[in-house]
Protein backbone atom coordinates (compact mmCIF):
# COMPACT_ATOMS: atom_id res chain seq x y z
CA UNK A 1 0.00 0.00 0.00
CA UNK A 2 1.49 3.29 -1.03
CA UNK A 3 0.56 6.71 0.27
CA UNK A 4 -0.63 9.01 -2.46
CA UNK A 5 -2.75 12.15 -2.27
CA UNK A 6 -4.34 14.44 -4.81
CA UNK A 7 -3.37 18.05 -5.22
CA UNK A 8 -5.71 20.54 -3.57
CA UNK A 9 -4.27 23.72 -5.03
CA UNK A 10 -2.13 23.26 -8.16
CA UNK A 11 0.42 25.88 -9.06
CA UNK A 12 -1.78 27.31 -11.81
CA UNK A 13 -4.63 27.92 -9.40
CA UNK A 14 -7.02 25.44 -11.05
CA UNK A 15 -9.01 22.77 -9.26
CA UNK A 16 -8.80 19.10 -10.04
CA UNK A 17 -11.88 19.37 -12.19
CA UNK A 18 -10.71 22.52 -13.99
CA UNK A 19 -8.44 21.71 -16.89
CA UNK A 20 -8.87 24.52 -19.40
CA UNK A 21 -6.98 24.80 -21.72
CA UNK A 22 -6.09 21.20 -20.87
CA UNK A 23 -3.62 19.37 -18.65
CA UNK A 24 -0.68 17.17 -19.57
CA UNK A 25 -0.52 13.56 -18.44
CA UNK A 26 2.09 14.17 -15.73
CA UNK A 27 0.00 16.91 -14.14
CA UNK A 28 -3.17 14.82 -14.14
CA UNK A 29 -1.25 11.86 -12.73
CA UNK A 30 0.02 13.93 -9.81
CA UNK A 31 -3.43 15.30 -9.10
CA UNK A 32 -5.05 11.89 -9.04
CA UNK A 33 -2.17 10.33 -7.11
CA UNK A 34 -1.15 7.76 -9.71
CA UNK A 35 1.83 7.17 -11.95
CA UNK A 36 1.69 8.48 -15.55
CA UNK A 37 2.00 4.87 -16.70
CA UNK A 38 -1.31 4.11 -14.97
CA UNK A 39 -3.11 6.79 -16.98
CA UNK A 40 -1.60 5.43 -20.18
CA UNK A 41 -2.79 1.95 -19.27
CA UNK A 42 -6.30 3.25 -18.66
CA UNK A 43 -6.16 5.03 -22.00
CA UNK A 44 -4.91 1.97 -23.86
CA UNK A 45 -7.18 -0.61 -22.20
CA UNK A 46 -10.35 1.30 -21.46
CA UNK A 47 -10.36 4.41 -23.65
CA UNK A 48 -10.04 6.80 -20.71
CA UNK A 49 -7.50 9.03 -22.40
CA UNK A 50 -7.04 12.69 -23.28
CA UNK A 51 -9.44 13.97 -25.91
CA UNK A 52 -8.03 17.44 -26.53
CA UNK A 53 -5.52 17.61 -29.38
CA UNK A 54 -4.60 20.17 -32.00
CA UNK A 55 -1.87 20.21 -34.61
CA UNK A 56 1.53 21.02 -33.18
CA UNK A 57 0.38 20.52 -29.57
CA UNK A 58 0.54 17.58 -27.20
CA UNK A 59 -2.68 15.82 -26.28
CA UNK A 60 -4.34 17.37 -23.25
CA UNK A 61 -6.85 16.15 -20.70
CA UNK A 62 -10.04 18.20 -20.79
CA UNK A 63 -12.35 18.92 -17.86
CA UNK A 64 -14.58 16.03 -18.92
CA UNK A 65 -11.60 13.67 -19.26
CA UNK A 66 -10.49 14.40 -15.71
CA UNK A 67 -14.04 13.98 -14.38
CA UNK A 68 -14.17 10.48 -15.83
CA UNK A 69 -10.71 9.70 -14.45
CA UNK A 70 -11.80 10.81 -10.98
CA UNK A 71 -14.62 8.26 -11.14
CA UNK A 72 -12.22 5.57 -12.36
CA UNK A 73 -9.73 6.38 -9.62
CA UNK A 74 -12.30 6.46 -6.83
CA UNK A 75 -13.94 3.19 -7.82
CA UNK A 76 -10.55 1.50 -8.18
CA UNK A 77 -9.64 2.63 -4.67
CA UNK A 78 -12.93 1.23 -3.41
CA UNK A 79 -12.02 -2.20 -4.78
CA UNK A 80 -14.10 -2.27 -7.95
CA UNK A 81 -12.59 -4.34 -10.78
CA UNK A 82 -10.81 -2.04 -13.26
CA UNK A 83 -13.01 -2.99 -16.21
CA UNK A 84 -16.18 -2.30 -14.20
CA UNK A 85 -14.76 0.98 -12.91
CA UNK A 86 -13.91 2.05 -16.44
CA UNK A 87 -17.43 1.26 -17.68
CA UNK A 88 -18.89 3.42 -14.93
CA UNK A 89 -16.47 6.23 -15.74
CA UNK A 90 -17.30 6.14 -19.44
CA UNK A 91 -21.02 6.11 -18.66
CA UNK A 92 -20.78 9.24 -16.50
CA UNK A 93 -23.49 11.78 -17.26
CA UNK A 94 -21.28 14.84 -17.54
CA UNK A 95 -24.13 17.34 -17.82
CA UNK A 96 -25.74 16.41 -14.50
CA UNK A 97 -22.57 15.65 -12.56
CA UNK A 98 -21.65 17.92 -9.66
CA UNK A 99 -17.89 18.29 -10.18
CA UNK A 100 -17.30 19.52 -6.64
CA UNK A 101 -18.98 16.45 -5.17
CA UNK A 102 -17.03 14.27 -7.58
CA UNK A 103 -13.79 15.79 -6.36
CA UNK A 104 -14.84 15.56 -2.71
CA UNK A 105 -15.67 11.88 -3.00
CA UNK A 106 -12.31 11.16 -4.64
CA UNK A 107 -10.46 13.01 -1.90
CA UNK A 108 -12.35 11.03 0.71
CA UNK A 109 -11.38 7.74 -0.92
CA UNK A 110 -7.76 8.83 -1.16
CA UNK A 111 -7.75 9.88 2.49
CA UNK A 112 -9.19 6.50 3.45
CA UNK A 113 -6.64 4.69 1.29
CA UNK A 114 -3.84 6.50 3.10
CA UNK A 115 -5.02 5.19 6.46
CA UNK A 116 -6.46 1.79 5.52
CA UNK A 117 -3.78 -0.94 5.22
CA UNK A 118 -6.35 -3.26 3.63
CA UNK A 119 -7.17 -0.84 0.84
CA UNK A 120 -6.34 -1.95 -2.72
CA UNK A 121 -3.05 -0.93 -4.35
CA UNK A 122 -2.89 2.47 -6.03
CA UNK A 123 -2.15 1.20 -9.50
CA UNK A 124 -5.18 -0.96 -10.24
CA UNK A 125 -4.78 -0.78 -14.00
CA UNK A 126 -2.61 -3.88 -14.19
CA UNK A 127 -4.46 -6.03 -11.64
CA UNK A 128 -6.18 -9.22 -12.70
CA UNK A 129 -9.78 -8.61 -13.71
CA UNK A 130 -11.62 -11.48 -12.04
CA UNK A 131 -14.95 -9.64 -11.90
CA UNK A 132 -15.09 -9.77 -8.11
CA UNK A 133 -15.90 -6.88 -5.84
CA UNK A 134 -19.17 -5.09 -5.12
CA UNK A 135 -20.31 -2.60 -7.71
CA UNK A 136 -20.37 0.89 -6.23
CA UNK A 137 -22.66 3.65 -7.38
CA UNK A 138 -21.36 5.43 -10.50
CA UNK A 139 -21.61 9.16 -9.87
CA UNK A 140 -24.72 10.25 -11.79
CA UNK A 141 -23.97 7.81 -14.56
CA UNK A 142 -26.25 6.70 -17.33
CA UNK A 143 -26.26 3.25 -15.72
CA UNK A 144 -27.61 4.71 -12.51
CA UNK A 145 -30.22 6.68 -14.42
CA UNK A 146 -31.31 3.46 -16.12
CA UNK A 147 -31.81 1.79 -12.75
CA UNK A 148 -28.67 -0.33 -12.63
CA UNK A 149 -27.92 -2.09 -9.35
CA UNK A 150 -25.98 0.25 -7.08
CA UNK A 151 -24.53 0.36 -3.58
CA UNK A 152 -24.20 3.31 -1.24
CA UNK A 153 -21.03 5.36 -1.33
CA UNK A 154 -18.92 5.59 1.81
CA UNK A 155 -19.51 8.91 3.62
CA UNK A 156 -16.87 11.54 3.03
CA UNK A 157 -13.91 11.46 5.42
CA UNK A 158 -11.52 14.19 6.42
CA UNK A 159 -9.75 15.46 3.30
CA UNK A 160 -6.11 14.59 2.68
CA UNK A 161 -3.50 17.22 3.35
CA UNK A 162 -2.82 19.39 0.29
CA UNK A 163 0.23 18.69 -1.80
CA UNK A 164 1.64 21.20 -4.28
CA UNK A 165 2.44 19.40 -7.54
CA UNK A 166 4.97 22.08 -8.40
CA UNK A 167 6.58 21.72 -4.97
CA UNK A 168 8.05 18.23 -5.32
CA UNK A 169 11.46 18.20 -3.65
CA UNK A 170 14.46 15.92 -3.72
CA UNK A 171 13.63 14.94 -0.13
CA UNK A 172 10.21 13.70 -1.27
CA UNK A 173 11.87 11.46 -3.83
CA UNK A 174 14.53 10.20 -1.41
CA UNK A 175 11.80 9.25 1.05
CA UNK A 176 9.92 7.35 -1.67
CA UNK A 177 13.13 5.59 -2.73
CA UNK A 178 14.00 4.54 0.81
CA UNK A 179 10.47 3.18 1.27
CA UNK A 180 10.87 1.20 -1.94
CA UNK A 181 7.75 2.89 -3.32
CA UNK A 182 8.20 2.48 -7.06
CA UNK A 183 4.82 4.01 -7.93
CA UNK A 184 5.55 7.13 -5.89
CA UNK A 185 9.00 7.47 -7.47
CA UNK A 186 7.47 7.32 -10.94
CA UNK A 187 4.85 9.88 -9.99
CA UNK A 188 7.28 12.33 -8.40
CA UNK A 189 9.86 12.04 -11.18
CA UNK A 190 7.37 12.24 -14.06
CA UNK A 191 8.75 14.34 -16.94
CA UNK A 192 6.00 15.57 -19.19
CA UNK A 193 6.67 16.12 -22.88
CA UNK A 194 6.13 19.86 -22.41
CA UNK A 195 8.59 20.16 -19.53
CA UNK A 196 12.22 21.28 -19.74
CA UNK A 197 14.51 18.29 -19.10
CA UNK A 198 17.35 20.64 -18.16
CA UNK A 199 15.60 22.17 -15.16
CA UNK A 200 14.09 18.77 -14.30
CA UNK A 201 17.61 17.35 -14.06
CA UNK A 202 19.43 20.23 -12.40
CA UNK A 203 16.69 21.26 -9.96
CA UNK A 204 15.21 17.88 -9.03
CA UNK A 205 16.98 14.72 -10.13
CA UNK A 206 20.64 15.66 -9.66
CA UNK A 207 20.09 16.99 -6.10
CA UNK A 208 18.21 13.77 -5.33
CA UNK A 209 21.11 11.66 -6.59
CA UNK A 210 23.55 13.61 -4.39
CA UNK A 211 21.28 13.50 -1.37
CA UNK A 212 20.73 9.75 -1.67
CA UNK A 213 24.46 9.15 -2.13
CA UNK A 214 25.07 10.86 1.21
CA UNK A 215 22.70 8.53 3.06
CA UNK A 216 23.93 5.38 4.77
CA UNK A 217 21.18 2.80 4.47
CA UNK A 218 20.78 -0.65 6.01
CA UNK A 219 19.02 -2.26 3.08
CA UNK A 220 17.55 -5.74 2.98
CA UNK A 221 18.90 -8.25 0.48
CA UNK A 222 17.52 -7.37 -2.91
CA UNK A 223 17.02 -3.70 -2.04
CA UNK A 224 19.17 -1.13 -3.83
CA UNK A 225 17.98 2.46 -3.34
CA UNK A 226 20.40 3.86 -5.92
CA UNK A 227 19.22 1.35 -8.51
CA UNK A 228 15.58 2.14 -7.76
CA UNK A 229 16.21 5.85 -8.28
CA UNK A 230 18.15 5.20 -11.46
CA UNK A 231 15.40 2.98 -12.84
CA UNK A 232 12.68 5.54 -12.07
CA UNK A 233 14.78 8.30 -13.67
CA UNK A 234 15.35 6.27 -16.82
CA UNK A 235 11.66 5.41 -17.02
CA UNK A 236 10.81 9.11 -16.83
CA UNK A 237 13.23 9.91 -19.65
CA UNK A 238 11.99 7.01 -21.76
CA UNK A 239 8.39 8.13 -21.29
CA UNK A 240 9.36 11.69 -22.21
CA UNK A 241 10.98 10.50 -25.44
CA UNK A 242 8.03 8.24 -26.22
CA UNK A 243 5.62 11.16 -25.85
CA UNK A 244 7.75 13.39 -28.04
CA UNK A 245 8.01 10.75 -30.75
CA UNK A 246 4.29 10.04 -30.60
CA UNK A 247 3.55 13.72 -30.99
CA UNK A 248 5.94 13.96 -33.94
CA UNK A 249 4.18 11.08 -35.67
CA UNK A 250 0.81 12.71 -35.08
CA UNK A 251 2.04 16.01 -36.51
CA UNK A 252 4.03 14.72 -39.48
CA UNK A 253 2.84 11.18 -40.07
CA UNK A 254 6.48 10.09 -40.32
CA UNK A 255 8.29 7.84 -37.88
CA UNK A 256 11.97 8.29 -37.03
CA UNK A 257 14.27 6.67 -39.59
CA UNK A 258 17.20 4.40 -38.80
CA UNK A 259 20.15 6.30 -37.24
CA UNK A 260 22.20 5.72 -40.39
CA UNK A 261 19.61 7.78 -42.30
CA UNK A 262 19.37 10.61 -39.80
CA UNK A 263 20.95 13.98 -40.38
CA UNK A 264 22.81 16.07 -37.81
CA UNK A 265 22.71 13.41 -35.13
CA UNK A 266 24.60 13.68 -31.84
CA UNK A 267 26.14 10.51 -30.38
CA UNK A 268 26.56 10.19 -26.62
CA UNK A 269 29.08 7.73 -25.23
CA UNK A 270 29.24 6.22 -21.75
CA UNK A 271 32.46 6.47 -19.77
CA UNK A 272 34.00 3.13 -18.90
CA UNK A 273 32.87 1.86 -15.46
CA UNK A 274 30.03 4.41 -15.27
CA UNK A 275 27.23 2.00 -14.41
CA UNK A 276 24.46 4.60 -14.14
CA UNK A 277 25.16 7.53 -16.49
CA UNK A 278 21.92 9.33 -15.65
CA UNK A 279 23.26 12.76 -16.62
CA UNK A 280 23.93 11.47 -20.12
CA UNK A 281 20.33 10.33 -20.53
CA UNK A 282 19.06 13.65 -19.19
CA UNK A 283 21.32 15.51 -21.63
CA UNK A 284 19.99 13.42 -24.52
CA UNK A 285 16.44 14.27 -23.48
CA UNK A 286 17.34 17.97 -23.27
CA UNK A 287 18.78 17.81 -26.79
CA UNK A 288 15.62 16.14 -28.10
CA UNK A 289 13.53 18.86 -26.45
CA UNK A 290 15.54 21.38 -28.50
CA UNK A 291 14.85 19.54 -31.75
CA UNK A 292 18.20 17.73 -31.94
CA UNK A 293 18.40 14.02 -32.72
CA UNK A 294 20.43 12.28 -30.02
CA UNK A 295 21.38 8.65 -29.55
CA UNK A 296 23.18 6.95 -26.68
CA UNK A 297 25.79 4.28 -27.36
CA UNK A 298 25.25 1.37 -24.99
CA UNK A 299 27.07 -1.90 -24.54
CA UNK A 300 30.75 -2.48 -25.38
CA UNK A 301 32.17 0.59 -27.08
CA UNK A 302 35.87 0.02 -27.60
CA UNK A 303 37.86 2.14 -30.01
CA UNK A 304 37.14 -0.07 -33.03
CA UNK A 305 33.42 -0.31 -32.39
CA UNK A 306 33.16 3.41 -31.67
CA UNK A 307 34.73 4.27 -35.00
CA UNK A 308 32.37 1.90 -36.81
CA UNK A 309 29.42 3.71 -35.29
CA UNK A 310 30.82 7.14 -36.09
CA UNK A 311 31.50 6.12 -39.69
CA UNK A 312 27.98 4.74 -40.09
CA UNK A 313 26.08 7.58 -38.40
CA UNK A 314 28.34 10.53 -39.35
CA UNK A 315 27.39 12.58 -36.26
CA UNK A 316 27.78 16.35 -36.09
CA UNK A 317 29.23 15.92 -32.60
CA UNK A 318 30.03 13.31 -29.98
CA UNK A 319 29.56 13.69 -26.25
CA UNK A 320 30.84 11.94 -23.15
CA UNK A 321 29.33 13.02 -19.84
CA UNK A 322 30.05 11.35 -16.53
CA UNK A 323 30.06 11.99 -12.81
CA UNK A 324 33.05 9.71 -12.22
CA UNK A 325 36.10 11.34 -10.64
CA UNK A 326 38.58 9.42 -12.79
CA UNK A 327 36.72 8.11 -15.84
CA UNK A 328 38.40 6.22 -18.61
CA UNK A 329 38.87 8.55 -21.58
CA UNK A 330 40.18 6.06 -24.12
CA UNK A 331 37.16 6.56 -26.39
CA UNK A 332 37.79 10.31 -26.51
CA UNK A 333 41.39 9.78 -27.60
CA UNK A 334 40.42 7.15 -30.17
CA UNK A 335 37.73 9.32 -31.72
CA UNK A 336 39.99 12.36 -31.85
CA UNK A 337 42.88 10.46 -33.42
CA UNK A 338 40.65 8.93 -36.11
CA UNK A 339 38.65 12.10 -36.85
CA UNK A 340 40.47 15.16 -35.54
CA UNK A 341 37.87 17.52 -37.04
CA UNK A 342 34.95 15.89 -35.23
CA UNK A 343 33.67 18.06 -32.33
CA UNK A 344 33.96 16.15 -29.06
CA UNK A 345 32.40 17.46 -25.88
CA UNK A 346 33.28 16.01 -22.49
CA UNK A 347 31.25 16.79 -19.40
CA UNK A 348 33.66 16.54 -16.46
CA UNK A 349 33.53 18.03 -13.00
CA UNK A 350 37.01 16.77 -12.07
CA UNK A 351 39.94 19.00 -12.98
CA UNK A 352 42.35 16.08 -12.52
CA UNK A 353 40.51 13.99 -15.09
CA UNK A 354 40.34 16.92 -17.50
CA UNK A 355 44.14 16.98 -17.61
CA UNK A 356 44.02 13.64 -19.46
CA UNK A 357 42.03 15.03 -22.40
CA UNK A 358 43.67 15.61 -25.79
CA UNK A 359 44.83 19.17 -26.33
CA UNK A 360 42.75 20.28 -29.29
CA UNK A 361 40.29 23.01 -30.18
CA UNK A 362 37.83 20.31 -31.22
CA UNK A 363 37.89 18.60 -27.82
CA UNK A 364 36.00 20.70 -25.28
CA UNK A 365 35.75 20.06 -21.56
CA UNK A 366 32.60 21.55 -19.97
CA UNK A 367 31.91 21.61 -16.24
CA UNK A 368 28.16 22.23 -15.97
CA UNK A 369 25.15 20.46 -17.43
CA UNK A 370 23.68 23.68 -18.84
CA UNK A 371 27.02 24.68 -20.32
CA UNK A 372 27.41 21.30 -22.00
CA UNK A 373 23.93 21.54 -23.47
CA UNK A 374 24.58 25.01 -24.89
CA UNK A 375 27.92 23.99 -26.38
CA UNK A 376 26.44 20.95 -28.12
CA UNK A 377 23.44 22.92 -29.38
CA UNK A 378 25.73 25.51 -30.93
CA UNK A 379 27.21 22.79 -33.15
CA UNK A 380 24.18 20.54 -33.65
CA UNK A 381 21.95 23.31 -34.90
Amino acid sequence: MTNVRPVDEPADGSEIGSTSPGLAVAVVARRLGVAPATLRTWDRRYGLGPSDHSAGAHRRYSDDDVARLMVMRRLALEGVAPADAARSALALDLESTDREQLESELRASLAQADTDPAAPPDDDADQAEDGSGATLRPLRSADAAAGAETAPVRPALRLAAPVDAAGVTSSDIVDAVLRGNVEACDRLLALDADQDPTSWWTDLVEPTVHKLAARTVLAKPGEAPEALLASATLRAVAEFIREREEQSVQDTGVRSPHPSQMKRIVLLFTAVDDAQPLAMHALAAALVAQGVTARIVTGPANAHRSMELVTMVRPVATVLVTSLTRPGLGIVHALHEAQPELPIFVGLSSDDAAADLPLSSNVSRVRSFQGLLHEVLAVAR
